[in-house]
């Protein structure tokens, strides 16, 4: 408790000088497991030493004790220190995310490597006992009885211990390729934001009307599950966001899941939800949560979980592209709502000169476009208040303004003096135009909107990607662009793939300085595969797809995987420079450290117990990467007390600088 608790306070001090702040993003990852392993492993030693300690002086014995654990406690620290810096480089929302993660995990580590090297010396040799017991606790020495048979039947069957490793290399590697991807795990928001799009040319009053009736029937239907509900409709004086009033987003507050009758789960509630906007003639309703829609709406530009953004330069073709899109992604499973921008169908009263007719009348083209100026505003002028200006501007009455027929009755006069109707010199029709036109880098472009359910985003784009290959075609000029979260999963992965390599190649280096064999450094990088087997499986088991916070997962756990291999053999070796034999040095150096393995691997799984099972706002992107460390932390910790040991017999009996390669092992 007290090595933690100075720990923390080293961790404290760092993040205050970093400007991060305690929160769920910076502390909730932090594993105390990994921050006492070096003092484990340093106490464990010391213990031993104490144990089997004879005529030898008392510091002298704790001294030797923390030399000899040393080294591979210092470069485990560093190593897994360093697995930490490619989460640095990570941008955008996912570097927003887990950097604080990631600082905070290094300054922690670094602290704790700090204070196993100079306290824990003192702090054993002060409180350890003068006399212990060399008899091992209950456990220790059940797990010896079970390990010690398995251990003899490993190295005498290397060729089936190795097959079986490498079998269940192969059959997580064949799981990791059929697992789908997605960005980040949803959060759970206790609120539901619901994007709805009616028919352009709405009236406000309509609109208002409608949206009034869906809340009351919401809160009629749920009243177990809704807290309170509004909706805003259209744009506002200052638009920050612009909107169309046939558009509606309506803002659903829940109570807490406990108190819920109709549903059980979120999705749940939402299919339930559905079906009361499904019940409005031409009401498309997209169903998100605010902050989830927010973000998607600043980092991808589209409110939807995946998009598909058409590029083209007629408008109508656009919308054509769309609609079979649209049909195309319908048939997908997982789709869940799906929305195209509306881009036509705004009602526009067009007004058309008729050149003969005005001449005729001697009516000038600048009058009759006077008129219909006129319909809007025509600023004449400028009034001033002391220091204030404001635009004077004249327009028709409102009966004109919104009526066709009175404002074809409005009369112009020509040049003999009378006046005539305005529907004589112009045809006044009331058509459909374009509703919004967006563009992007220049070009026109219509978006193609898809929220999934119950399947990630990684194998549903893959799908969609190829059946709109082979079922719609693109003229020339045109062109598609998948937006939304798979954009930004993508990103991620591309900057993962390239530093993550960096960082494994600084780990051999320093797997190099400290083993100074290039053999020994491969051995114990065999831990990497081992743990990310685990990782996999325990993925499939809990049925989560790959995202970037189980990728972080796995960049953590490649740094903890070579950590027991790299304590086992430096102790081996040491046992080597003793001059004991090949054989006799691998099974003494895997029972002796049975027990700090085991120490460190179960403290470190434990500390990620919490976050595994975590149901609270923001647990959910917590779970991925807490289950991928813990499973692979129970692979990593099997497969290197049985697999590693018949590795180094193996490359020690191959190998030439040994001189007990000829030992029978």
């Amino acid at each position: 408790m007290l090595f933690r608790s100075l720990a923390m306070l080293f961790t404290g001090n760092f993040m205050l000088q970093a400007g991060i702040a305690a929160s769920l993003l910076s502390l909730g990852a932090i594993d105390f497991g990994l921050i006492v392993d070096s003092s484990v492993i340093m106490v464990e030693n010391c213990a031993r030493h104490v144990a089997h300690r004879k005529d030898k002086p008392w510091r002298e014995t704790i001294r030797d004790a923390a030399v000899e654990v040393r080294q591979p406690t210092m470069f485990g620290e560093l190593i897994i220190m360093i697995v930490f810096l490619p989460i640095l480089t990570l941008e955008g929302i996912e570097g927003k995310l887990f950097r604080p993660m990631a600082l905070t995990m290094i300054f922690a580590l670094a602290g704790s490597l700090v204070l196993s090297l100079t306290l824990m010396p003192v702090l054993a040799s002060l409180f350890l006992p003068r006399r212990l017991n060399e008899r091992e606790p209950w456990l220790v020495r059940l797990a010896h009885r079970c390990y010690a048979p398995v251990l003899e039947w490993a190295l005498r069957r290397r060729a089936a211990t190795l097959l079986g490793a490498l079998v269940l290399i192969v059959a997580a590697l064949g799981l990791a390729t059929r697992m789908g991807g997605e960005f980040l795990p949803k959060l759970g928001e206790q609120a539901l934001a619901v994007s709805t799009v009616r028919l352009a040319g709405i009236s406000v009053e309509e609109a208002v009307a409608l949206n009034v009736r869906l809340e009351r029937e919401l809160l009629a239907r749920f009243p177990d599950e809704i807290e309170h509900i509004w909706t805003r409709l259209g744009t506002a004086e200052v638009a920050t966001d612009p909107m169309g009033i046939e558009l509606s987003d309506f803002f659903i507050a829940l109570k807490p899941r406990d108190q819920w009758k109709h549903a059980r789960t979120q999705p749940e509630l939402v299919e339930a939800m559905r079906g009361v906007f499904n019940k409005v003639p031409g009401l498309t309703a997209a169903f998100s949560q605010p902050i989830e829609m927010r973000m998607n709406e600043m980092i991808a530009g589209v409110r939807g979980d995946i998009a598909l953004k058409i590029y083209g330069d007629d408008l109508a073709e656009l919308s054509r592209l769309a609609d079979e899109v649209q049909l195309v992604l319908l048939d997908i499973p997982g789709t869940g709502e799906i929305s195209g921008e509306q881009i036509s169908g705004q009602p526009v009263l067009q007004i058309k000169v008729r050149p003969d007719a005005a001449a005729r009348f001697g009516v000038s083209t600048r009058d009759v476009l006077g008129v219909v100026e006129a319909v809007g505003a025509v600023k004449v002028g400028e009034v001033r208040e002391g220091q204030r200006r404001f635009p004077l501007a004249v327009r028709l009455p409102d009966r004109q303004r919104t009526d066709p027929a009175a404002l074809a009755a409005t009369l112009i006069p020509t040049a003999g003096g009378p006046v005539v109707p305005l529907d004589r010199v112009a045809d006044i029709v009331l058509t459909e135009g374009p509703a919004t036109i967006n563009r992007e880098w220049g070009r026109r472009r219509i978006t193609v909107q898809a929220n999934l359910t119950g399947r990630d985003a990684g194998s549903y784009v893959a799908e969609a990607k190829q059946k709109i290959a082979e079922r719609v075609a693109l003229p020339p000029g045109y062109t598609v662009e998948w937006g939304g979260q798979f954009e930004n999963m993508e990103r991620a992965n591309r900057r993962l793939m390239f530093v993550v390599p960096v960082a494994l190649g600084l780990i051999f280096v320093l797997l190099y300085f400290s083993l100074r064999s290039l053999r020994d450094v491969l051995i114990v990088a065999t831990g990497i595969p081992f743990g990310a087997a685990g990782g996999v499986l325990a993925l499939w088991l809990r049925d989560m797809p790959f995202t970037v916070s189980a990728g972080i997962g796995f960049v953590a756990l490649s740094g903890v995987a070579m950590l027991n291999g790299l304590v086992l053999v430096t102790f081996i070796k040491q046992r080597l420079a003793a001059g004991s034999p090949l054989a006799d040095a691998i099974r003494q150096g895997c029972l002796v450290r049975l027990r700090p393995v085991l120490m460190t691997a179960l403290v470190a799984a434990a500390g990620f117990i919490p976050m595994a099972v975590n149901v609270g706002v923001g647990g959910e992107v917590q779970r991925p990467l807490a289950t991928v460390v813990i499973g692979g932390i129970i692979t990593d910790t099997v497969l290197t007390l049985l697999v590693l040991p018949v590795l180094y017999q193996w490359a020690g009996r191959s190998g030439r600088t040994l001189d007990t390669s000829s030992q029978d092992g």
